[in-house]
């Protein structure tokens, strides 16, 4: 109440009327019938009739609902009314304005005399002459700067003029992404990017631009626009009802964005999802997104709308991320205490991304804290974690930098077998970024990441694999309408796989794959109605298929290596969203890729129309270095639609065509660390996606609770499939065992979320099918007679539970529950004899099923004391992973045993899984 009074007072003294003058204004006639309606709500309705602007503190009116049933009343009597059997109060001043407050009333005037002149002047904001730049103004003030006039530009030019500017936290520097900056008469608005970037064309004149944004206070800033110029300002966290600002932040998001098939995550919802070990875990909740599954437990690899897990483009700060897990796929690769945001595109993906059919995973990290030193960090019962930031010139530029290790032997060393008790299992990854700002027009980014697993379990075999990538950008902002953004990458994975059983057969695998990537930006904002988008990319590959060398002086392993293989794949694109009317809105989007699969190599031609085959290779073509031995080119489109038919329901359209050269080889269903990559050649030929979609969006009781449906149709060629006992390790004609495949996928999502009060959290319904049909070649290459079959991942039920219910402010629990139908298996059904040898006799591909998969988790979360001021928070978090330990399938496999063949069922977690994660943050 101390804080409202304060900023009452303020406004008064700003230009205090006469009570008689507040009581005329206040007699305007008001129709509004409304029942059961929340409070907002019900003052949104008032201020769309009237001159009147209410004030009041968003935690006070949560809990309330409004019922009104006025005809032609004035506002004190509809307000009496309204909060008749309520807690709140109201006072109207003669500015029209509605204070509204619980439990207390106050007084909207004071007499003449009450303060002295310069006590007056004394209260009132003055002017910082630091603050005043023409074209220019960077707010140092927030306090203060809601209630002072900015004049932004040096012309008194007529029509408009552009607005252009960053959003940052006050605290730490950190820009805020995803913030609604806008005005309402007439009604313009943007979002700032992930630089915290904004760029607005309104007429010129006087605006109250508002901004709104995740887990910051709602603001405004007076501006007087004469020409074109920017606004720079800070904002400050709403630590007090943060659930609430989350939902403000972008609350009409799912029925006025343009985008659909989009997820955006921020790091506090991420944080309420149980996970197996305690650890928030990225990819456990992009998991429970409608669309998204994976075939197993214990399993990274994501499956999206149908498509294979190579499908999908996984970037860390523009880099690409090749395998994404640690420690057999149980966590993921990335440290949630220095990730921001994560994005997932299913549908209607920018035009700026390419290179994947299926979706984009874009995982952006936190720039650090550009005002003072901070930390934060986790101890859990099988990893650690710790992470620091802080300014290297205040203001200016910063760091951060996370750290992540395991100790994952001791359980092994608990379990029963003797053998596994031998074992040992263990990760690391190190996280860096560096931010420096030359200026209002120049930025430097900078983003370095490795990780490396080691594992050996029962045996003398030793698994290693590492991620090793780095980015850096260079943002530059030409003017208020056009910046761009220069982003060079590079990504590198490799594994080894090292036998120490006998010293004569000692030996290493290898495999590697390098990236590097060039690619180069614009965004151009002409007026209110366009938003243009345009650049350009490179990608080289470098691939090692494989190696084996002898591990050992005594070893007599003959050294077998593959070729090298590289590639290079290059794309423009160019897309425009255009608001042709306030209801109608359309992005339209083209992106052109090549892709040249180069020397040195050696490349085998085989016979026409006939089976590939050693057989029917007819002789070898040589292709020296960078020489061209292949070429693929061609459009991919992009287009989406978004028609509102109300305030709060609209729908949506997409149609996206892709393009993919690059295939993961892998002899498992799962993710796996020795899966490799394979490059598109004269041989190999790349896949090609088309994907249809189309939704409905509905938000209810103020935008507090969001509906969508939305189903797809997705048809995709040339991915590759494999002949039945394919070898994929070392083999130096790989197309003889690959198949051309042909897909379709189609499916319908159903979601509900609740992002406020006190339960909270979203339920999702997926029906989907993924089905694969063989034809092509020649009979032998047929499978299941060149039939339809279900894929891999083709999982038709999937319904996913998150509940969260805060009992206060520092005590709250979550619930997460999943069921997906099992997924497809080809299982023997019979053994023949054939010249005195046993064959057996397998079903069709894919035509029986594992048992269903569900599984239910619980977390408690407790909290210290939310004191700003307080030097060290802590909290903790303690849950029960697989509560009614269920034995879900992981796979089915069988054995000859005696003759006889038999069935086994892997489960990973077959128990409930307590854990306890302590969490830290200076």
């Amino acid at each position: 109440m101390k804080h409202l009074f304060t900023v009452v007072l303020l406004l008064l003294l700003l230009g205090a009327g006469g009570p008689a003058h507040a009581q005329e204004a206040a007699q305007q006639p008001i129709t509004l019938q409304v029942q059961q309606v929340p409070f907002e709500e019900f003052a949104r309705a008032v201020e769309a009739q009237t001159r009147f602007r209410f004030y009041f503190n968003p935690a006070a009116v949560d809990s309330v609902t409004i019922t009104v049933q006025a005809e032609q009343k004035p506002l004190r009597a509809v307000l009496e009314q309204a909060l008749r059997n309520t807690p709140l109060r109201f006072a109207v001043d003669a500015h029209n304005r509605v204070f509204v407050t619980r439990g207390v009333t106050i007084t909207p005037e004071l007499a003449d005399s009450f303060f002295q002149p310069e006590q007056r002047n004394a209260l009132l904001p003055q002017p910082d002459p630091n603050d005043q730049d023409p074209g220019s103004t960077r707010i140092r003030s927030v306090s203060a700067a809601a209630s002072k006039l900015y004049e932004i530009g040096t012309s008194s030019a007529t029509g408009k003029a552009t607005l252009s500017g960053r959003i940052r936290e006050a605290k730490t520097g950190e820009p805020v992404v995803g913030a609604t900056v806008y005005i309402e008469s007439p009604s313009i608005g943007t979002s700032t990017d992930q630089f915290g970037s904004y760029t607005l064309t309104l007429p010129v004149g006087r605006h109250d631009v508002k901004i709104r944004g995740i887990g910051i206070k709602n603001t405004h800033r007076l501006v007087q626009l004469r020409g074109d110029g920017r606004l720079d300002l800070e904002t400050e966290d709403d630590v007090t009802t943060l659930r609430e600002v989350v939902i403000e932040a972008e609350k009409d998001r799912n029925v006025a964005s343009l985008q659909m098939g989009v997820e955006k995550l921020d790091i506090k919802t991420m944080r309420q999802v149980p996970t197996a070990f305690g650890e928030t875990d990225i990819l456990r909740v992009v998991l429970t997104l409608p669309g998204v599954k994976s075939v197993g437990e214990g399993n990274t690899g994501l499956n999206v709308r149908g498509g294979a897990t190579d499908q999908n483009l996984i970037l860390f700060n523009d880099a690409t991320i090749y395998n994404p897990s640690h420690l057999f796929g149980f966590f993921s690769a990335f440290n949630p205490d220095v990730i921001k945001s994560v994005e997932l595109y299913k549908s209607a993906i920018p035009a700026k991304y390419g290179g994947r059919l299926s979706s984009v995973l874009d995982i952006t990290t936190r720039e650090g804290n550009k005002k003072k030193l901070s930390g934060a960090g986790g101890i859990g019962p099988l990893t650690s974690r710790l992470t620091l930031e802080g300014p290297i010139l205040k203001d200016k530029s910063s760091f951060i930098i996370g750290a992540r290790s395991s100790y994952s032997d001791w359980i092994l060393h608990l379990l029963p077998n003797e053998s596994f008790k031998q074992s040992s299992a263990s990760f690391n990854d190190i996280s860096a970024h560096l931010s420096h700002e030359f200026n209002d027009k120049n930025t430097v980014y900078a983003t370095g990441y490795l990780s490396t697993d080691r594992f050996r379990l029962a045996s003398d075999t030793t698994y290693r694999y590492l991620n090793r990538n780095a980015s850096v950008k260079w943002r530059h902002t030409i003017n208020n309408k056009l910046y761009g953004v220069l982003t060079g990458a590079t990504s590198h994975y490799e594994y080894d796989i090292t036998s120490q059983r006998d010293a004569a057969t000692a030996s290493q695998l290898t495999y590697n794959i390098k990236q590097y990537q060039a690619q180069l930006d614009f965004t151009y904002a002409p007026n209110s109605k366009h938003t243009i988008d345009f650049g350009g990319s490179s990608v080289l590959y470098h691939v090692s298929p494989g190696g084996l060398r002898p591990s050992g002086s005594e070893s007599l392993i003959t050294p077998d290596v593959l070729a090298r293989e590289q590639g290079l794949e290059s794309a423009l694109y160019f897309s425009d969203r255009i608001d042709v009317s306030p209801r109608l809105s359309v992005s339209v989007g083209l992106r052109y890729s090549l892709y040249n699969a180069l020397g040195p190599r050696e490349v085998y031609n085989y016979a026409p129309g006939l089976a590939k085959t050693l057989n029917t290779i007819v002789d070898t073509s040589y292709f020296a270095a960078g020489k061209v031995l292949a070429t693929y080119h061609g459009p991919e489109y992009r287009l989406s639609a978004r028609y509102s038919l109300t305030h709060n329901s609209s729908v949506k359209l997409s149609f996206n065509r892709t393009r993919q050269y690059i295939h993961m080889l892998s002899n498992t269903t799962a993710m796996s660390p020795t899966d490799i990559w394979k490059l598109s050649d004269s041989n190999i030929r790349p896949q090609v996606g088309d994907q249809y979609s189309l939704g409905y969006y509905r938000n209810f009781r103020a935008n507090t609770i969001e509906a969508s449906v939305e189903t797809y149709y997705k048809s995709t060629k040339d991915f590759v499939d494999y002949k039945g006992g394919a070898t994929l390790i070392l083999n130096h004609h790989i197309e003889t065992d690959i198949v051309n495949a042909v897909g379709k996928a189609y499916g319908v999502e159903v979601m509900l979320r609740k992002l406020t009060g006190k339960i909270n959290g979203w339920v999702s319904y997926t029906y989907s099918r993924s089905l694969v049909q063989v034809n092509q070649g020649t009979t032998s290459e047929m499978i299941n007679g060149g039939r339809y079959y279900p894929s891999n991942f083709d999982k038709p039920h999937d319904f996913t539970l998150i509940g969260n219910y805060r009992f206060s402010r520092r005590i709250s629990a979550s619930l997460n529950y999943t069921y997906s139908t099992g997924r497809p298996i080809t299982l023997p059904l019979a053994k023949y004899y054939i010249s005195n040898a046993t064959r057996v006799y397998y079903s069709e591909r894919n035509a029986y099923r594992v048992p269903d998969y569900y599984r239910a988790d619980l977390a408690l979360n407790l909290e210290g004391n939310h004191k700003v001021k307080k030097p060290f928070h802590s909290s903790w978090t303690f849950g029960v992973y697989n509560l009614t330990g269920r034995k879900n399938p992981y796979s089915v496999y069988f054995k000859s045993v005696g003759g006889q063949i038999r069935g086994y069922q892997l489960s990973i977690f077959g128990q409930p899984i307590p854990t306890i994660t302590y969490n830290f943050k200076f």
